[in-house]
């Protein structure tokens, strides 16, 4: 007879007996499962929609990250409401809810333009997440009994209610800070959309400021209205930028360059026009100094990015741009608000607050994560130039915050031009040359170099 054979005396007649390698889970085991369930459910989700965004085949568009990262936290509530479903006593059915939302909300997304997540969404979504969220607390609180409710799923309750208020907030916000600054200049159109440009002054040769990376034509408030006493001078928002309108294609130095052309041109601002540039704008004179060179009277360069060829640093650049992608939608939700509230200081009053109204915007923080992406192409393209002539070149850099590579790539720069100038401003911090008003002093005083070298035919002071 077999050990199998041997009868208990606990085990009912004609009932069948496990065999000895099976364990049934008792009930407390099975209750004790539900905590690391909950844990397991929502790291998974986490670590889905993270994957959906590193992916290379996710394109990096807003509407795409957002609804990769919704379909990645609906994988999360789904495996909770299986999960427990299967291995524990305390099956949390409702998480199915969360789950089909976000999983609809994202494949919406998903097929949708860029175009259609602003406007009515931005005032629908946050009261239907709100309710959705608190919808979701009184399940878990009447249907988990595990400390992974306060632990796990409280938190996760608590990043959605913020998300629902921020989002709202933000929206609210938004209407009132595009009220409280309207547009002062005018829309021009370049072929299929509009940039703003606003023009003061008299005077030849017309100078032409570029703002950096994430900046508005607000950031040259200190040095407009100082050039404007000598010449005419012109501000301008690229496209998707302030008051610009969004434009369709990579905002590459070529497409920004055509962009500005254009614009000057619809507009009958005549040149040659003297450019100058700030950080990433220093690419764009340049790239426009190489594609029209006989529209070209003198170029500023202040605290430019330097040219590169199109390898240099290709993949990191890759990388964060991926990173990068998730920041407009951390915008739609108020996440940028607290940065660039505290930026910004050193502007006059309404160049302060037109910069942070317009920082603040998710479709601000696209035109940014957009000119960034597309940075090792705009370096390549600015890297054509190598040759000015005669023509005026001022370099302006920033004392603090660089290295040697930062100060060799600068005095590279100054070699462009036989009558150029390289100045180190004291003091000075890369942002600072704008928003001080002292540091902005010197980049106007480079300016106005340019532009009586342009017009004297002289060469440029040396200090």
């Amino acid at each position: 007879m077999t050990a199998s054979e041997i009868h208990d005396p606990l085990v009912p007649e004609g009932v069948a007996r496990p065999p000895p390698d099976e364990e049934v889970p008792t009930e407390s085991a099975r209750r004790r499962r539900v905590g690391p369930i909950v844990a397991v459910a929502m790291f998974a989700g986490l670590a889905v929609a993270a994957g959906l965004v590193a992916a290379p085949f996710v394109p990096l568009r807003e509407n795409v990250i957002t609804g990769v990262v919704l379909l990645g936290f609906s994988v999360g509530w789904a495996l909770l409401a299986a999960l427990t479903m299967r291995w524990s006593d305390q099956p949390q059915e409702w998480a199915f809810v969360p789950a089909a939302f976000m999983a609809a909300s994202g494949g919406v997304l998903l097929v949708s333009s860029e175009t259609t997540v602003p406007g009515v969404l931005d005032w629908v979504w946050p009261p239907v997440l709100l309710a959705l969220v608190i919808w979701m607390v009184t399940r878990a609180h009447r249907q988990l009994r595990s400390r992974s409710r306060r632990l796990v799923l409280y938190p996760v309750f608590a990043a959605l209610i913020l998300a629902s208020v921020g989002g709202g907030y933000q929206t609210v916000r938004a209407t009132v800070d595009a009220q409280a600054n309207p547009m002062v200049g005018q829309l021009v159109d370049v072929g299929g959309h509009g940039l703003h440009l606003r023009c003061t002054g008299s005077g030849s040769p017309t100078v032409v400021l570029e703002p950096g990376l994430g900046e508005i034509s607000s950031i040259f408030a200190w040095v407009e209205p100082a050039v404007a006493q000598d010449t005419r001078v012109c501000v301008y928002d690229r496209a998707g930028r302030g008051w610009s309108e969004s434009g369709a294609g990579p905002q590459d130095g070529v497409q920004i360059a055509t962009d500005l052309h254009a614009l000057l041109d619809n507009a009958q601002i005549p040149g040659p026009y003297v450019l100058a540039g700030h950080s990433f704008g220093g690419l764009y004179v340049l790239a426009f100094a190489d594609r029209f060179p006989e529209d070209v009277a003198g170029l500023v360069l202040l605290d430019s990015t330097a040219p590169k060829s199109s390898s240099d640093n290709a993949g990191s650049y890759s990388t964060l741009s991926r990173a990068g992608a998730v920041l407009p939608t951390l915008a739609r939700v108020g996440g940028s608000r607290l940065v660039c509230f505290s930026s910004y200081g050193s502007l006059p009053r309404q160049a302060r607050d037109e910069e942070r109204a317009m920082c603040a915007t998710a479709r601000q923080v696209h035109s940014a994560v957009d000119e960034f992406i597309q940075s090792p192409t705009a370096m390549a393209q600015a890297n054509a130039l190598n040759d000015l002539g005669g023509k005026p070149l001022a370099v302006i850099t920033a004392a603090n915050g660089h290295d040697a590579k930062w100060f060799a790539a600068q005095d590279n720069l100054a070699t462009l031009s036989t009558n150029t100038v390289h100045r180190v401003i004291s003091g000075a911090t890369h942002a600072s040359l704008l928003e001080a008003q002292d540091d902005a002093d010197a980049a106007t005083r480079a300016i106005r170099d340019v532009v009586a070298s342009a017009r004297t035919h002289q060469p440029l002071p040396p200090s």
